[in-house]
């Protein structure tokens, strides 16, 4: 990783011993945790120690960036779910007995509830888990929003049962998904995490801004344990991406539910970003630099094999500084061309998608011709007035949007080329970028400048 991609919060890991620190110094072991907490100090960062808690300065040579977790199905938050199994079989799994041994299975005689089974005192108790009002519970008294929370809960506290719980049985097979992210350094501290204002509800939970060890942060809460644990996927595959046009994740927390850490991006999601701002305030060149930075964002997704499936302007965060990175990767999955079901946004999908569920980089490349769309109407809903069966009819059928009003002849031509019926015949988003910038002539992106009369006349495809 390069030193100038370093900030504060981001999590690193010590390359070798450091045992007699001078004053002011840490001292840390190879393999150790750190979180860079100032990095104002040239050739070295304050840090904090991620099991001490102890904080000095370390040499910024002294560490590297951590390992990527490896895509695993069997990564499991929950690996003390046993799923559906008897009573008898749960207290066969919890030998031989010890106090605080336990697993939590699915009811067979009351389908749809949990069972929280404890070894306490040479026996097996089981506590019946209830559903009631979206939250479970097991004595009325207590109430959580999933099975995780809960048994966070009882592992600090006894509450109504007759121990804590202190030693998970874990399924065969499955891996500890706080143990996998604490060994590779992406498991946070909830110690160390201010939750601020609501920025947004999506599907699935809701994004907060916040603040970690001194840098502003965006925070996605998720309670659903199901969901949670299909967005652990999500986290694995962002731990492997390091990219200026990819939002940075720089870690999780496990604490009622998954808390999804990432860089904050202070100006919003790129289609309000343009709704808001419009064509009095956002120029032609600024358009191109959007268009430039989603490209490079994709083509470095593309080169790991890796398949966004739902590129949209809504999809797309903008910095600070404008710049704009690629975010949401709920649905990013290795390119195996494989069908999946899921819900899937039809005006940014490619037909091979839409009828045959065969998701690649090609299908990215159509939704990219349909942000291209996007980012030159500012921010218009694409199809306008269509109904979705009508646009999946339609362009099945190969109808295809006109230019939004004003758009350079030559980006239209892209957005053309993007939506080819057939995938082999799409450019790849390295030959996308390619032709962006051969479309821009001699003109400089850094200066800010507007476009010249005639730059786009060319096609370029």
């Amino acid at each position: 990783m390069a030193e100038m991609s370093w900030a504060a919060g981001t999590q690193c890991v010590a390359k070798g011993d450091h045992r007699k620190p001078k004053s002011g110094e840490l001292a840390y072991h190879k393999g150790d945790i750190l979180t860079i907490v100032d990095t104002s100090t040239k050739g070295c960062y304050v840090v904090k120690h991620n099991s001490t808690g102890e904080e000095g300065l370390i040499n910024s040579a002294n560490v590297r960036e951590r390992e990527a977790l490896r895509v695993d199905p069997n990564l499991s938050l929950m690996p003390w779910f046993h799923g559906k199994i008897s009573g008898p079989d749960a207290v066969c799994k919890l030998q031989p007995a010890e106090d605080g041994l336990f697993l939590v299975r699915e009811s067979i005689r009351h389908p749809g509830d949990y069972v929280l089974c404890v070894s306490v005192s040479g026996k097996v108790v089981h506590y019946r888990v209830i559903y009631k009002d979206n939250k479970l519970t097991i004595d009325n008294t207590q109430y959580f929003y999933n099975l995780i929370d809960m048994i966070e809960f009882f592992s600090k506290n006894k509450g109504s049962i007759a121990t804590t719980l202190l030693k998970p049985k874990q399924k065969q097979g499955t891996k500890s998904a706080e143990v996998e992210l604490s060994k590779t350094g992406w498991l946070l501290d909830i110690s160390n995490l201010t939750l601020g204002e609501n920025i947004g509800e999506g599907e699935f939970g809701a994004v907060y801004e916040g603040e970690y060890m001194g840098q502003r942060v965006a925070v996605k809460t998720i309670k659903c344990d199901v969901t949670a644990q299909a967005f652990l996927q999500e986290t694995t595959v962002m731990t492997k991406l390091q990219h200026k046009n990819l939002v940075r994740l720089l870690g999780v927390i496990l604490h009622k539910g998954l808390h999804i850490v990432t860089e904050l991006m202070t100006k919003g999601n790129l289609v309000n970003f343009l709704r808001t701002r419009g064509r009095s305030v956002v120029n032609s060149v600024q358009l191109l630099r959007f268009a430039l930075d989603v490209c490079e964002g994709m083509g470095y997704l593309e080169s790991k094999k890796l398949v966004h499936r739902d590129l949209a302007a809504r999809n797309v965060l903008v910095a600070d500084d404008s710049v704009a990175k690629v975010s949401d990767f709920g649905l990013t999955k290795l390119d195996l061309k494989e069908p999946d079901n899921v819900k899937l946004p039809i005006k940014w999908t490619a037909p091979e998608a839409l009828k045959k569920e065969k998701f690649s980089t090609k299908s990215d490349v159509w939704s990219y011709g349909v942000l291209l769309w996007e980012i030159f109407s500012y921010g218009r809903q694409p199809y306008p007035k269509m109904s979705l069966k009508e646009v999946k009819e339609r362009v099945e059928g190969g109808y295809r949007m006109e230019a939004p009003e004003d758009c350079p002849p030559g980006v239209y031509s892209l957005m053309r080329i993007c939506w080819k019926q057939e995938p082999r015949r799409r450019p790849t988003f390295h030959k996308l970028r390619e032709k962006l910038e051969q479309e821009t002539g001699d003109l400089s992106l850094d200066t800010g400048s507007e476009c010249r009369e005639g730059i786009w006349s060319g096609s370029g495809c």
